[in-house]
């Protein structure tokens, strides 16, 4: 599947800001291997995110992230917290999970991601809600999406 250029940008900023938060620092050939690209391509888009003022970087001494970019970063992890807590409350398969995340994080509304955050807080304060609709849908279903529950990882 072919990334748009915001996508990228927005996978780079969610790279580099992880790598921050695990080991202080980020760097070129670290996130090159986080992607799956070439050090080149991460080069090249650290300079477009250093224009862009999401990063701070010095040719071969590293980067981090601005206050802007940090802002940015931390919108885009949340994003991928609620999708992936409202696709593992719907008990998907963790690959699954991960590979749906990964497709549409990109091109969701703040306000379509605001109502799936309202669902994952009502599911998780209301569990009886939440067993009742999975119920449901496992009756409706028939050969539908994997689950954890049909892989044997289930509750």
């Amino acid at each position: 599947m072919h990334r748009s250029a915001s996508e990228s940008t927005e996978d780079h900023l969610e790279r580099i800001a992880g790598l921050i938060e695990d080991k202080g620092y980020a760097r070129v050939t670290d996130v090159a291997e986080a992607l799956g690209v070439k050090p080149s391509t991460v080069s090249n888009m650290v300079r477009r995110l250093a224009a862009r003022g999401f990063v701070n970087y010095e040719k071969y001494r590293g980067f981090n992230l601005t206050g802007e970019g940090r802002t940015v970063a931390a919108r885009i992890k949340a994003r991928h917290h609620i999708l992936t807590e409202l696709f593992g409350l719907l008990e998907l398969a963790p690959e699954t999970v991960e590979q749906e995340v990964e497709d549409i994080e990109h091109h969701l509304r703040p306000q379509t991601l605001e109502i799936f955050r309202q669902l994952v807080n009502y599911w998780k304060t209301r569990p009886e809600e939440l067993r009742a609709f999975l119920q449901f849908a496992r009756k409706k279903s028939a050969g539908g999406a994997k689950t954890a529950a049909d892989d044997g990882k289930g509750k």
